[in-house]
């Protein structure tokens, strides 16, 4: 079994927090088994097969291949399923608990999707790595990471190098289509032996919450599996921009509307995006992105 993994329970995070802060700050991730129902899964895949949220706001950026993931990310949670999830309770609160007990406000959300046979590869990153020139002064931000579909080794599951959250920030600098960390310094580390590089393999409703220092990266789809996963990033509420200019294309603070962990799968609202503020990839300098046709 993977090293700081949990099998979720509603009560796990009053009766388990030292346990999973102790995990967080040695590993930099938790790994929760079983965190979403299947029910509640369900529900948030009807806002990406009854919508055409990914063929108007998609965009695709290329691996050092030139095959490319498909991305739509939005920089406020909306009234959606999807804006449910990004603000319910145990969504939220393990954010707060991992980021020392602090508030933390929705940064932004996205789907990335990796077709079967042609869905492309993301390349060794950190996202405090380029999130650093947001204005985000210190690395106190996660993400959560939570199939839709099964992700295997076949179609390009996460990987991860424990610990590697301790080495700081790295480099990074434009891989293909991508901001990558800088390769060198990547092969320091994963040859280093205090440090273990993973395949997190995945089930739909599962969810890793990693920091925003730890390595991470998948490889290409080349299995006949699609593989879908939302992943949602939140910021301590002390650490944001100070100026828009300095936040650039994700939000400053702004407090966070939190709503009971049953509206995931209550929710019925599927279509409409009001204030979700999607992000055009074609101003996003990080990245060289093409529109998803």
């Amino acid at each position: 079994m993977l090293p700081s993994t949990h099998h979720y329970a509603d009560t796990y995070l009053a009766t388990y927090k030292p346990s999973l802060i102790k995990d967080f700050t040695a590993q930099g991730y938790v790994l929760f088994r079983s965190f979403l129902k299947e029910s509640e899964i369900k529900n948030i895949k009807r806002v990406f097969e009854e919508t055409d949220i990914l063929s108007r706001h998609g965009y695709k950026i290329p691996d050092s291949t030139g095959r490319s993931p498909r991305i739509v990310l939005w920089n406020a949670p909306g009234s959606d399923v999807t804006g449910m999830l990004a603000r319910c309770q145990k969504v939220v609160e393990t954010a707060e608990l991992l980021l020392g007990g602090k508030e933390v406000y929705h940064y932004h959300s996205k789907l990335v999707v990796k077709e079967a046979r042609v869905g492309g590869r993301q390349e060794w990153h950190q996202d405090y790595g380029y999130w650093y020139n947001n204005g985000l002064l210190t690395p106190d931000c996660l993400s959560v990471f939570i199939p839709l579909d099964r992700c295997t080794k076949e179609n390009g599951c996460l990987q991860i190098i424990a610990g590697s959250h301790h080495c700081g920030r790295i480099e990074h600098a434009m891989v293909a289509g991508q901001t990558g960390a800088d390769n060198a310094r990547v092969d320091a580390i994963t040859s280093d032996v205090r440090f273990t590089h993973h395949h997190v393999e995945m089930s739909p409703g599962d969810a890793l919450f990693f920091h925003g220092n730890l390595l991470h990266m998948s490889e290409q789809n080349d299995s006949e599996m699609e593989r879908r996963a939302l992943i949602l990033a939140y910021n301590r509420a002390d650490n944001g921009a100070a100026t828009p200019e300095e936040a650039k294309h994700h939000p400053m603070y702004r407090p966070l509307d939190v709503v009971p962990n049953s509206a995931v799968e209550e929710c019925e609202n599927y279509s409409d995006f009001t204030g979700k503020e999607f992000l055009d990839f074609a101003k996003d300098e990080t990245c060289n992105a093409t529109r998803d046709d």
